[in-house]
Order: structure tokens, then sequence, then C-alpha cells
């Protein structure tokens, strides 16, 4: 096995235990840097790939816009210190059973394509090249894409809103 391959082991290694450990962590605020962590091993693994233009935007977008949001809407509720409450017994089987579902569904549209390398020659990839097929109205362009990142963060702007809104308690 080669240093390369050991690379990207350890780095999908973290990637995979800090998203479990975000998903089933009971404080709030926990998992929420666990997913921080999960977020910048993806990044890694894009630096590792020579990606670094995808990398940064990794980070810009994902760590420091949508994690920021998360972090600063668990300190405005005041409840970052509280354990979240444990799912229904249903709620869990259901989500097991949709996990299930993605996977198979997932490999079944994967199994059919032979995926081999097309060339041994590295991409050109620049910052002038990725921004101009970005912004480009072509058949090759990236509008939409560039566009539903926008309404993404919006999303989780609003999240953040409504987890940060404070419930008034019931009048007896």
């Amino acid at each position: 096995m080669s240093a390369s391959s050991v690379i990207f082991y350890v780095i999908s290694g973290f990637i995979l235990a800090t998203a479990l450990l975000a998903v089933t962590t009971k404080k709030i605020f926990r998992s929420a840097i666990w997913l921080l962590f999960s977020l910048i091993g993806v990044a890694g693994l894009y630096f590792w790939m020579q990606m670094e233009f995808i990398a940064a935007v990794q980070i810009i977008v994902y760590v420091g816009g949508i994690v920021v949001l998360i972090i600063f809407s668990i300190f405005l509720t005041q409840q970052s210190g509280n354990e979240m409450q444990k799912p229904s017994g249903i709620r869990t089987i259901f989500s097991i059973l949709a996990v299930c579902i993605g996977f198979t569904l997932t490999y079944l549209l994967i199994r059919p394509y032979i995926f081999t390398p097309s060339s041994n020659t590295p991409m050109e990839v620049s910052v002038k090249n990725i921004g101009s097929q970005m912004l480009s109205t072509t058949e090759h362009g990236y509008v939409l894409p560039f566009e539903v990142v926008s309404i993404l963060l919006l999303a989780a702007m609003i999240g953040c809103i409504v987890i940060a809104m404070k419930i008034k308690p019931e009048e007896k």
C-alpha cells in the first residue's frame, strides 16, 4: 500500500469518525463541533486531491458559514450545555430504514458503471478557468449550482434563526 493510499484512508477514517460522533453525541454544542471537524476533514480530502480552490470553498461556505451560524444559534438559545432529547423508537427505526434505502439506491445507481481513469495527465485548474466556468451560461456552465449554494446559505441562516427563537412559556 502506498503512502498516498494510507493518507486517503486516514483522512477518510477521520471524516467518518467525526461525522459519527456529530450524529451520536448527546450535547448539541459538541455535535456542532464534531460537524465542524468532519467538514474540515472533507476540505483536507480536497487538499489531498490537489483541488485547492474547492477546499477553500468548502472551508469558507460550510465551515465558515453554516457551522458558525449553527454555533451562534446554539449560543443564542443559551442551551449549549443541555443534552438533546432522545429520539423516539419509531423515529430511530425510520432513520435506519431511510439510510438503508439510501445506500441501496446509491449502490444500484453506481453499479452499472465502470470507473476507469481516462488519462494520467492532471487537469488544468486555475481560479480564472473555474470562475469562467462557474459563471458561464453555456451548456457546461455552473450558474445554477452557484445559485443553489446561495439558497443553501439562506436556508441555513433561516434554520439558525428558528433554532435561536425563544419559546414563550405557556400561561396557566
